[in-house]
């Protein structure tokens, strides 16, 4: 069941058996979302290749081997963050890993992370005038373009995410009200959305012009090769990722999740609530729409200013 989720390319790695288990037992039995299951495989899939590279088997693993694994990866630059998400995941495979008798002792209790500090961080999202570069220089006569426009207004726009993105099909683009209807991976719901008329003629030129060869695929955005298979997340990150780099955008992170980060510090300029910009992003809950306040530095200083002003 599970093989689906899994990117063609990571298969071939000699844990897959007990890979697919695992990535069973959190779909099925832990109830985790198709985005987290596919993002666990990545990360177990580089970290059991880099250990199989060593000669020894997974049976034998040890607390000292996954340490030179995060030293290792913090040396290519991994930020605190993600080593962070990174340790959860091998905490959680190991713990079932034990369980089903694959290692020797169990190393989820001795996995170490650096500790994450709520909204210590300010979002690392692209400035909107650099955004309105983006879109200034798509050439509407490149297939590749007229595709990728439709694909940056969801991310710039809407604030979607790149797994949205990637897993919108053709049924939830309802043409007769003007509605795009989104599956939300982390409210495990639908959300629907008004479809602006700008939205609308991006999407109808890329389906008329781009994808108009009949498809067994349902996904809206394919590839522009042979054999025209779903476009993959990993693949849109690189999308958004050159496009920004050939701007000479500097920031912290190059990927969707930067115009995400984007549309959400411009809501906030434009002064909509935090209720507001979390039902827009589809949040859970306004705490993890609550680190966006601290981008309007402008409306911060206003702030400050007015509660200091009666001070001698």
């Amino acid at each position: 069941m599970t093989d689906r989720l899994i990117p063609r390319a990571q298969r071939a790695t000699s844990y897959f058996p007990q890979l697919e288990e695992y990535c069973r037992w959190a779909l099925e039995e832990r109830g985790f979302t198709v985005a987290t299951v596919q993002q666990s495989h990545w990360h177990l899939t580089y970290f059991l290749t880099w250990y199989a590279s060593r000669g020894r088997s997974v049976a034998d693993v040890s607390i000292d081997e996954v340490d030179a694994y995060f030293i290792t990866q913090s040396r290519r630059r991994w930020c605190r963050r993600t080593m962070n998400s990174v340790a959860k995941i091998l905490r959680m495979f190991f713990r079932f890993a034990s369980q089903q008798g694959w290692t020797r002792r169990d190393l989820s209790i001795a996995i170490q992370a650096p500790r994450i500090y709520a909204m210590e961080e300010l979002p690392a999202g692209v400035d909107w005038r650099d955004v309105g570069r983006l879109f200034a220089a798509l050439d509407v006569n490149d297939q590749k373009d007229t595709r990728d426009r439709a694909i940056l207004m969801l991310m710039a726009i809407y604030g979607l995410r790149s797994s949205e993105v990637a897993g919108l099909r053709l049924e939830h683009l309802d043409w007769d009200r003007d509605l795009l209807r989104i599956r939300r991976n982390k409210r495990r719901g639908t959300q629907d959305y008004p479809m602006l008329p700008s939205l609308n003629d991006a999407l109808i030129a890329y389906l008329k012009s781009v994808r108009y060869r009949p498809s067994e695929h349902r996904q809206v955005f394919l590839s522009l090769t042979p054999p025209f298979r779903p476009i993959t997340t990993s693949g849109l990150y690189t999308m958004v990722s050159d496009r920004l780099h050939a701007l000479g955008v500097h920031i912290a992170h190059y990927g969707p999740h930067s115009l995400r980060h984007a549309c959400a510090a411009h809501l906030v300029a434009e002064g909509l609530s935090l209720k507001e910009i979390g039902d827009h992003l589809g949040h859970r809950s306004t705490r993890s729409t609550r680190i966006y306040a601290k981008v309007d530095l402008a409306g911060l200083r206003e702030v400050a200013v007015f509660d200091l002003g009666d001070l001698p």
